[in-house]
């Protein structure tokens, strides 16, 4: 076997028309203590990926692999693993390490650690035939779901999931969904199932029909407002602009959570008309590895749809062209059908 791969990197961040990702020869990597390496199978296109690509969430270094949404199969151990064996099928998410010692850790809050690492950021990601991860942060996958089904759940599901819990929705509440990517119809399933009514705000026509067949109460333009005040509402298009509408969407007490890692800039608050009645606007940062356990479980429970569109793993550039255009409905995930 050659001990080098192809591989996606990030090059000059730009706008994606500016094909700022490169493909590039790359030593193939080799696990270290508490470390394991995965053969790629698939890996999800998420929207922080692009973030990454266009400058919006700028490179920790030049060359980083992108990929947080890695699904593979273990080859290699380092010294000290443990938790996993060679052939095991493995789930790589976009939390990758925490100090453990910080008062965010040592409380149980490590998404808020003070010296994290991302997969996909900081260390390389999955846009490559082979990922090595520390395995404490891995996740066994549910047998429920196929690979393909897998990827979007280990930053889509996980994010989305921890935005609900955020957005404090009571039970049998109303939710407000806007904008309907990977991470919201895997979100709204999940509501849906735990009895809430859940009305989807998006520009997509395709993604406003696959809303109303997962279950929505309602799916409109999002310009428009919901047919009923909202007890919480999840923003996941990276528009700063919905915060405003979305926050008059609510009735009193309501809560908005903005899931993404990147927002454009948000216009200026109105207090009466936008935050009193004691409205709640908050933000969502990564997740703990519980926050994973729980949505895994919660998922193959339901069971909950994944709906995704595949590309070529040599074709990853297309795909992020393809999400940042809106061509993408559910969820874009890359195949490497190398073995």
């Amino acid at each position: 076997m050659s001990d080098t791969m192809p591989a996606w990197a990030v090059d000059v961040p730009g706008p994606i028309d500016s094909k700022p990702l490169r493909r590039i020869e790359k030593t193939i990597p080799v696990p270290g203590p508490g470390q394991i390496r995965l053969r790629l199978r698939v890996c999800g296109v998420c929207r922080t990926d692009l973030h990454l690509a266009e400058g919006d969430l700028m490179p920790k270094r030049h060359l980083v692999i992108p990929g947080h949404e890695v699904v593979g199969v273990v080859d290699q151990l380092g010294v000290g693993c443990g938790r996993f064996v060679q052939g095991d099928r493995v789930g790589v998410p976009w939390l990758a390490h925490t100090c453990g010692v910080c008062r965010f850790c040592v409380a149980g809050r490590e998404n808020l650690c003070t010296d994290p690492r991302f997969t996909g950021w900081d260390c390389d990601g999955g846009y490559a035939p082979y990922v090595v991860a520390d395995e404490a942060y891995a996740y066994a996958l549910p047998a429920a779901f196929s690979d393909e089904e897998a990827a979007p759940l280990l930053c889509a599901g996980i994010i989305g999931y921890r935005a609900l819990r955020r957005s404090r929705l009571p039970s049998g509440g109303r939710l407000g969904i806007y904008g309907f990517g990977g991470s919201a119809h895997l979100t709204a399933q999940i509501a849906i199932a735990e009895g809430a009514r859940v009305h989807v705000l998006t520009r997509a026509p395709e993604a406003r029909e696959l809303a109303l067949t997962l279950g929505a109460s309602s799916a409109s333009d999002v310009d428009a407002l919901p047919p009923e005040p909202l007890d919480s509402a999840i923003l996941f298009a990276p528009v700063g602009n919905l915060v405003l509408p979305a926050l008059t969407a609510l009735d009193r007490g309501g809560t908005l959570a903005v899931a993404g890692i990147h927002l454009s800039d948000i216009p200026i608050l109105n207090y009466q008309r936008h935050l009193f009645q004691e409205r709640t606007l908050c933000s969502v940062t990564a997740n703990t590895r519980l926050d994973g356990e729980e949505f895994l479980e919660l998922a193959a429970r339901i069971p909950v749809r994944v709906s995704t569109m595949s590309y070529p793993l040599d074709q990853a550039d297309k795909a992020l062209s393809d999400l940042a255009h809106d061509r993408v409905t559910g969820a874009a995930v890359l195949v490497d059908t190398v073995e």
